[in-house]
């Protein structure tokens, strides 16, 4: 039974609506789902508090609607308790990881995210795109979007060229080591960043202007060693953080078709030659002056862009371009929509930025030029350490391959969930010891109520049966549980509709807290027969949403920890 679908169709038939949409309200009290009557204003003539209350008056409570009462301009449905439980329940061990899945969408979406490039460090910031991007294609495939995961890496131009210079300046012959090869190749970077002055400029452009027209082949072979150097050694952060890609872009791949774009601006008057640069003036639309190409011909990051919007949408068919990228480039991408669309790019209009700020340490902004940064793999060797101490100080009985993979599920969730939960919009000041806080509003807490109901279950002595006496669960915290897995859909929908996984991570938050009151509260193996049973069905759906929901955030749902 569809609790929801069924107060549509009450509605459709009152209203003559084509399509009705109900929303949840903010506060239990106010009802399970309130019906906005402002739609009706003006086809009806009236206030939409009047609709409301004539409604209220026409609608007849049924069977499953316990009360029908209008509040302002809002038509608020209130589901009996016990049909609630019982129904929603039900249905969740029925579909199992089918429940709140949407309908098949036509629309084929890619969602472009992590853009680590090569030759630099992969860092904690870095981490808020890469998780907040891999969480939101799980969610839009799951709400049954055709979705691509695609990341776009910059393996060419000025700072691959500056590494390159400092490489065979001070490190020429040397290999990166097994351990950290992501640290090592960081610290060239930053040696090189520190070392450059006007002088080294020159032969660090020059290094960037052989690359880039293929006029040095001994270049070009170190180029090929470190780029894959880099590469690898990004491919253990991705197998760490359970992010996978269907397509890999590289600017390497884009770069003389937006060599060749720039040049079709410029005789379309799109684009103009200022100062031996190739730029597009948008000061009329107050984006300022876009450069494309360097006086030298080198191609930017802009030109770049363009020529893979047009890859993306020619060779993979999609219908949506979405880009996970931090909010320093938002001048950046709106200078390349407004540039599509003046090219009359038929896509323009579905290119869409999801913007995302900065990841910061207490000290201030970090940098992958000045070193002033926490890296990945250092970060990763701290978290590690606190999370094995963690584990061993409360596990002295366990075997290694226990603790290993406690360790291990414990570990994706302290270093994703803080990234995502938070809004995407507010910076986030990265602390070590916040991020390893285990209680509180973080991922091994609702981690750890997954592993509590998983607990519970192993405890029980006898089988669990199907059949729901839903009148046992009318305490206040097991209606509060029950009315959050109703609102399970929502959150789904609400965030692939709003491209907010933050609003799938507030709920499982909620969806914890509600269940540690019920589990502090209410007895569960200790209560009598059909008690007992009722509850147990109720944490096996608790665990279920659970278990779903912190995979499509890409974190595990241990069974014990």
């Amino acid at each position: 039974m569809d609790l929801k679908k069924e107060i549509i169709n009450i509605l459709k038939k009152e209203t003559k609506l084509e399509e009705v949409s109900l929303e949840i309200p903010p506060d239990p009290k106010l009802g399970d789902y309130a019906f906005p009557c402002f739609a009706l204003s003006k086809t009806l003539k009236k206030s939409p508090v009047e609709i409301a209350k004539e409604l209220a008056g026409k609608i007849k409570p049924e069977k499953t609607i316990k009360e029908v009462k209008a509040t302002g301009p809002y038509l608020n449905f209130f589901i009996d308790r016990q049909v609630l439980g019982k129904e929603i329940i039900k249905d969740i061990l029925k579909k199992k990881d089918k429940f709140g899945t949407g309908k098949k969408k036509k629309d084929k979406i890619m969602v472009e995210y992590s853009q680590a490039n090569t030759h630099k460090a992969f860092h904690v910031g870095h981490l808020r795109g890469t998780s907040l991007g891999e969480s939101l294609a799980r969610i839009l495939k799951f709400y049954g979007y055709d979705v691509v995961q695609a990341n776009y890496q910059g393996d060419t131009g000025a700072h691959v060229a500056k590494w390159m210079w400092c490489y065979l300046k001070f490190h020429n012959g040397e290999e990166p080591p097994k351990e950290n090869p992501e640290k090592w190749i960081a610290s060239i970077y930053v040696e090189a960043v520190k070392k450059t002055d006007e002088d080294t400029q020159k032969e660090i452009d020059e290094i960037n202007y052989r690359l880039e027209n293929s006029l040095d082949p001994k270049l070009a072979e170190l180029w090929k060693k470190s780029r894959q150097w880099s590469l690898d050694s990004l491919e253990l952060v991705y197998k760490d953080l359970d992010a996978h890609f269907d397509n890999y872009f590289f600017e390497r791949e884009v770069e003389g078709r937006g060599r060749d774009i720039s040049q079709e601006l410029v005789k379309k008057g799109i684009a103009k030659i200022d100062e031996g640069a190739t730029v597009v003036d948008l000061n009329e639309y107050g984006l300022g002056v876009w450069i494309l190409l360097r006086k030298d011909g080198t191609c930017l990051y802009s030109a770049k862009d363009i020529a893979l919007a047009e890859r993306k949408f020619k060779e993979f068919m999609i219908d949506k371009s979405l880009y996970v990228v931090g909010a320093a480039q938002s001048l950046h991408l709106k200078q390349l929509f407004k540039t599509l669309e003046l090219m009359k790019f038929k896509q323009a209009g579905k290119c869409y930025h999801l913007s995302f700020n900065e990841v910061r340490l207490p000290t201030g902004k970090m940098s992958s030029r000045t070193g002033e940064n926490i890296l990945y793999s250092e970060l990763k060797e701290e978290l590690l350490e606190k999370i094995k101490d963690e584990v061993e100080k409360r596990h002295v009985d366990w075997d290694k391959g226990r603790k290993e993979k406690s360790i291990k599920s414990i570990f994706s969730s302290a270093i994703k969930f803080d990234m995502i939960v938070q809004d995407p919009n507010k910076n986030i000041v990265f602390e070590i010891e916040k991020a390893m806080d285990f209680e509180g509003e973080t991922g091994p807490y609702i981690q750890y109520a997954h592993a509590r109901i998983c607990s519970i279950i192993k405890k029980n002595d006898y089988p669990i049966k199907d059949k729901i006496n839903a009148d046992k669960l009318s305490a206040k915290e097991e209606e509060k549980v029950i009315s959050l897995l109703k609102t399970y859909p929502d959150i789904i929908a609400e965030s692939a509709e709003q491209y907010k996984p933050n609003s799938l991570a507030r709920y499982l938050l909620e969806l914890s807290q509600a269940f540690n009151e019920f589990y502090h509260t209410c007895p569960i193996l200790q209560a009598d027969e059909e008690t007992k049973n009722a509850r147990l069905n109720l944490i096996l759906a608790v665990k279920q949403v659970l278990s779903e929901g912190l995979f499509l955030l890409g974190i595990e749902s241990p069974e014990e920890m």
